[in-house]
């Protein structure tokens, strides 16, 4: 779901002192701590990352993982066996996992609290080290294996999972460090001598349900880490589609000194993992990313449950997008296709952000479609281990179904036709040609529904209705996620901010619908798109603190009338 970035791409000399061997661990001032973004490495063939990645691939080509249940210190498999395919081969089992029952997700819920207290009375200067040391871990010595689980576990190409699973992981880590000082900063007024305001800032009671989705190892590694950075702990359940990738930031997590207990390593079955842990009176709150529904089952079973808990549960939600693109007259139509192309298709379209719905005038789509078109006819679709390929397979046989439904649809409607792509084939991986296609109607279903793939429809409209184009677009969809203005008109861009200003928590001007940066860009939507709390920025963290203020004061209280209370 969320993330891509700006690329900045390191020399070969710079990437070879970046990914140093990683031999003593750093003690940082986490007092003057200041987070910089981890630059893009190239991996152009023949560059000294390059090799190491190909290096590391081998290691895992036709392996298959054995992925434990983690509660505490304990690994523990049960008879409940699952596995995670290639989405590009889907012959190749990349992992062996198993899920957890009801009991043992109870466990871990039990051992999580167990170690709570200890846990969060830890300072904020102690906690911080341990992810600190996890981020230099990801970035140097263990860099290349989260590229290569993501890559053959997620069908990541590799400069998705590059920016994915190590730049955006690693990010997240460094930046919430920093925003945690920063946002614990402020004490209230203490207006006297004799008198001391201060606010603690806590972790909250009980625990943090941690559910990540397949689409990015970084959202997957932050929904439990945030929590356990401000004092809290927590119970991780992978999504099974990125079971491998995660598994390997969790044991980093570990080795970075993470104590047992405070994120418990929890593969389950969705439904059971929900009902357990919405029927825990220490439930504290719920970290989500995924579909709409899964959201609102676990957002209806809190408020029907919510005399059972000790507190109020909260809840952050992410749940995806119906993203568009909409292109004023005076766009450029080059910055426009380019743009778009890499919204739309870059993994697939399986993105929260990416591209689904584009609004372009008479006058340009000819050039735009021209150059669309053409973009799209040099990719590459294949395998993810070919250092060429664009596309790969969509990540499994159910995302590759709807999409596929979607796109039968398309042939058959009388308002819609394909432009480019359309072709489906799972007989090896989960493969879907990039597709664009134009509708007659605004209001098709293919413009208001989430399809979560390598499919973008475009609504060509007169040059002289886009005010009313854009009010359309503006309601035509539930979701309100990203959205891009495309327009060298700077009043058409006021004019488009105010109709779009409900539309999108992440607004793009002259920019794709994707791009967000940890610490740049922090990112969320609302509406159906989820709680819009910007992971990625400090504010996020606070969702995790339960302050209290505390007034000492040092002068005995001696006096209990009032002076109106005086005699005349």
């Amino acid at each position: 779901m969320f993330l891509t970035r700006t690329v900045y791409f390191l020399t070969n000399k710079s990437c070879i002192s970046s990914l140093r061997a990683f031999v003593t661990q750093t003690t940082y001032d986490v007092q003057t701590f200041k987070a910089k973004n981890e630059p893009v490495l190239s991996y152009a063939p023949g560059s000294s990352e390059r090799n190491m990645l190909e290096v590391t691939l081998e290691k895992y080509k036709g392996q298959t993982a054995d992925i434990p249940i983690v509660i505490g210190n304990e690994e523990i498999q049960t008879s409940d066996v699952q596995y995670q395919l290639c989405p590009f081969n889907h012959c190749w089992k990349v992992a062996k996992f198993y899920y957890a029952d009801k009991h043992l997700i109870q466990t871990a819920i039990d051992n999580c609290l167990g170690v709570r207290k200890e846990w969060e009375m830890k300072p904020q200067e102690d906690r911080s080290q341990i992810f600190l040391r996890a981020a230099d871990l990801m970035a140097n010595k263990y860099r290349m294996d989260l590229l290569a689980t993501a890559m053959i576990g997620q069908g990541k190409n590799i400069i998705q999972a590059e920016i994915d699973a190590a730049c955006e992981m690693v990010d997240f880590l460094r930046f919430n460090v920093q925003f945690a000082r920063e946002i614990t900063s402020y004490h209230p007024i203490s207006p006297s001598e004799s008198e001391k305001n201060q606010l603690v800032y806590r972790g909250m009671e009980g625990f943090w349900a941690a559910i990540s989705p397949f689409n990015f190892t970084a959202i997957g590694g932050n929904l439990c880490t945030a929590p356990a950075l401000m004092g809290n702990v927590s119970i991780w359940k992978p999504a099974n589609a990125a079971i491998l990738s995660n598994y390997t930031v969790y044991k980093i997590l570990r080795e970075a000194g993470l104590p047992p207990g405070v994120i418990n390593f929890i593969p389950a079955d969705g439904p059971v993992f929900g009902d357990v842990i919405t029927n825990s009176p220490d439930l504290a709150g719920i970290n989500f990313t995924g579909s709409v529904k899964t959201f609102h089952n676990l957002y209806r079973e809190v408020g029907e449950k919510v005399h059972i808990y000790k507190g109020y549960p909260r809840l952050i939600g992410e749940c995806g997008g119906k993203n568009m693109h909409f292109v004023h007259p005076s766009a450029d139509a080059e910055s426009v296709a380019v743009g778009s192309i890499k919204s739309a298709f870059e993994y697939s379209g399986q993105k929260c952000s990416a591209l689904s719905r584009m609004y372009v005038p008479e006058s340009l789509w000819s050039d735009v479609k021209q150059k669309m078109v053409n973009i799209v006819s040099k990719m590459k679709i294949g395998s993810a281990l070919d250092g060429d390929s664009y596309i790969t397979g969509v990540i499994d046989k159910a995302s590759f179904d709807r999409i596929k439904a979607y796109i039968v649809h398309a042939k058959t409607s009388p308002h819609l036709k394909v432009i480019t792509g359309g072709i489906c084939d799972d007989s090896k991986g989960y493969f879907v040609h990039p597709t664009i296609l134009q509708t007659t109607d605004p209001d098709e279903k293919i413009m208001q529904e989430e399809i979560f793939g390598p499919v973008v429809a475009v609504y060509v409209y007169p040059d002289d209705k886009w005010k009313d184009t854009a009010v359309k677009a503006s309601t035509t969809s539930p979701f309100a996620l990203t959205a891009a203005i495309f327009s060298q008109d700077e009043q058409a861009i006021e004019d488009l901010r105010k109709i779009f200003r409900d539309v999108a928590g992440n607004l793009y001007l002259n920019d794709k619908s994707t791009g967000s940066i940890v610490g740049q860009q922090p990112f969320g939507g609302a509406r159906l798109s989820g709680t819009n709390d910007k992971a990625g920025g400090p504010f996020y963290l606070m969702r995790f603190v339960s302050p209290q203020c505390v007034k000492r004061t040092r002068k005995p209280i001696t006096e209990w009338k009032y002076p109106h209370m005086a005699s005349k």
